[in-house]
């Protein structure tokens, strides 16, 4: 019964470890949108990690979104792979605040919310390099 017990606790334990060690891949790298129209470049940023547009498709630069904008700025972790900072739309001329949570090495969610929190957006990004 002990041995059952233990290898049931070494399973358990060996399972949960990928998945927290998932978490805290590096932020940074380059990030695509949902729909790939977007390329955003995260790196280092004094104390924290700026994402700056690296690429953006044609219809997207026509609505403002060009190359060498800052579109995150000033994420510093809060711990289980979240980070929080400012966040900005080019399309609308907005920022407000931001949390970035990595579900994965390659996946984070970028949510960002203006007017006091009563309008958010939430997209799903996919680590491209």
């Amino acid at each position: 019964m002990k041995k059952n017990l233990a290898r049931i606790a070494l399973i358990v334990v060996a399972a949960a470890v990928p998945v927290h060690a998932a978490a805290k891949a590096p932020l940074e790298g380059k990030w695509a949108n949902p729909h790939r129209s977007v390329i955003v470049n995260v790196s280092r940023c004094g104390d924290g990690y700026c994402g700056t547009v690296g690429w953006a498709n044609g219809n997207n630069r026509d609505k403002g979104v060009t190359p060498g904008t800052r579109v995150l700025s000033d994420l510093r972790p809060q711990g289980d792979g979240t980070y929080r900072g400012r966040a900005y739309d080019p399309k609308r001329g907005m920022g407000g605040a931001a949390t970035v949570h990595q579900a994965g090495p390659n996946v984070m969610i970028v949510k960002g919310c203006a007017v006091m929190g009563l309008f958010c957006k939430e997209q799903r990004w996919t680590r491209v390099s």
